[in-house]
């Protein structure tokens, strides 16, 4: 398969590099942690000589006596021995190592060394790595592929942007799906599969959660209302009509437990008046797509709330914080934020009439900053306004 090489985080991990911080990849299974560190270990450290860079991918048998934190620092101290070169570590998939932050530590202060790992639950970065190795480590959150990749990773197939674009919205980001060359039926086998491997590896079996169907539930439920306001209290009730039991603390500890294992992002809500968080009623997008359409539910039927997640995760790949914006009775999709600057984003399908015109340009006219603000749609004429630019979905996704 081509490897696409991933601009946004090799730029992001690239000051950091050489630098005594230890480098955590995290994000979903199968979104391209491995190939990334393979990446930096030939293009940034390209010119350092292979053997001073240790790789030890923890799925792969050949690492399989491998097992618990002592292992680990016994088999690194073989391989460096008495040399005092600098020696680069990679290890994929660390978590499947009993007490491996103790390692990690005991690398960092025992040898002359420069540490990436990638890790798929982001509640092993809590507890004792928090405390072993506070301030000295970094974390990149590593997405399926943006549409951009997408387009790069087709390009031989000759298809117009907008036809990728159609595939994309179908799909999704997931790189293995390159295999299938969009044949439906054994590419949405693989989604279901690795959704069904993330559920069950990282979440179920970790969390040790019994209620295996009232878990996937709520997860359903979350999934096919992406993009909707609503509370862990609307799930309850949602439920207890269809007579099951929950209480709202049980909702938001699974919910919680899907956004440590990369499957769900929770968004809050930015009173833009009152200038402050609000702590209810957030909104979850998936962080890939194509899984809500492997598991039984239209991101075409859907086309709003599936463009404005594509959108979300976008902002994020680029390195923006993301709110959902509160103006009176009024919601602003996204107002991304970065390095003290900020963008304002609606996203729409069309802006045919002039009703929905007026209503996606309108939510701006009691925001008084200069600040951009953006339309989103997939209409191909400019129905900027205002000072309020709009911009065709597909060539904001592409950078134009």
């Amino acid at each position: 398969m081509k490897l696409i090489r991933r601009s946004n985080y090799i730029n992001r991990i690239k000051p950091f590099i050489d630098k005594p911080i230890i480098k955590i990849l995290v994000g979903m299974r199968r979104v391209g942690k491995s190939t990334l560190l393979q990446q930096i270990s030939k293009e940034i450290l390209g010119h350092i000589e292979e053997d001073n860079k240790i790789y030890i991918n923890f799925e792969s048998f050949e690492f399989s006596e491998i097992s618990d934190a002592k292992d680990l620092f016994s088999y690194i101290k073989s391989r460096v021995g008495n040399n005092e070169d600098k020696f680069y570590l990679f290890f994929d998939e660390i978590q499947l190592i009993k007490n491996w932050e103790r390692a990690i530590n005991a690398l960092r202060v025992n040898f002359n060394c420069d540490i990436y790992i990638t890790v798929s639950n982001s509640s092993l970065l809590s507890g004792d790595l928090s405390t072993l190795l506070a301030g000295r480590y970094v974390e990149f959150e590593i997405k399926p592929f943006s549409f951009l990749e997408f387009r790069d990773l087709y390009a031989d197939l000759k298809l117009t942007d907008k036809d990728l674009f159609n595939k994309y919205l179908q799909f999704g980001g997931m790189p293995v799906l390159k295999y299938f060359n969009f044949e439906e039926d054994p590419g949405f086998k693989y989604l279901r599969d690795v959704y069904h491997t993330v559920i069950v590896k990282d979440v179920l079996s970790y969390h040790n959660i019994r209620d295996v169907d009232l878990f996937k539930r709520i997860l359903a439920f979350t999934i096919e209302n992406m993009g909707h306001t609503f509370s862990a209290n609307s799930i309850k009730n949602y439920l207890k009509n269809e007579s099951i039991k929950v209480s709202v603390d049980t909702v938001i500890n699974y919910l919680e437990m899907c956004r440590q294992a990369f499957i769900l992002d929770k968004v809050s809500r930015y009173d833009c008046v009152g200038k402050r968080i609000l702590k209810v009623d957030e909104k979850y997008f998936i962080n890939d797509h194509g899984f809500r359409e492997a598991v039984g539910f239209s991101n075409i039927r859907d086309i709003e709330r599936t463009l404005e997640n594509i959108v979300y995760n976008e902002l994020k790949s680029r390195s923006y914080d993301v709110n959902i914006g509160k103006v009176n009775e009024h919601e602003i999709d996204f107002i991304a934020s970065k390095n003290k600057e900020i963008e304002y984003y609606q996203v729409a399908y069309l802006l045919e009439s002039e009703k929905t015109r007026e209503s996606e340009f309108g939510v701006y006219k009691n925001i008084s900053d200069n600040f951009p603000k953006y339309v989103l749609s997939m209409d191909e004429n400019d129905f900027s306004q205002n000072g309020i630019r709009h911009k065709n979905v597909i060539r904001f996704l592409m950078g134009e």
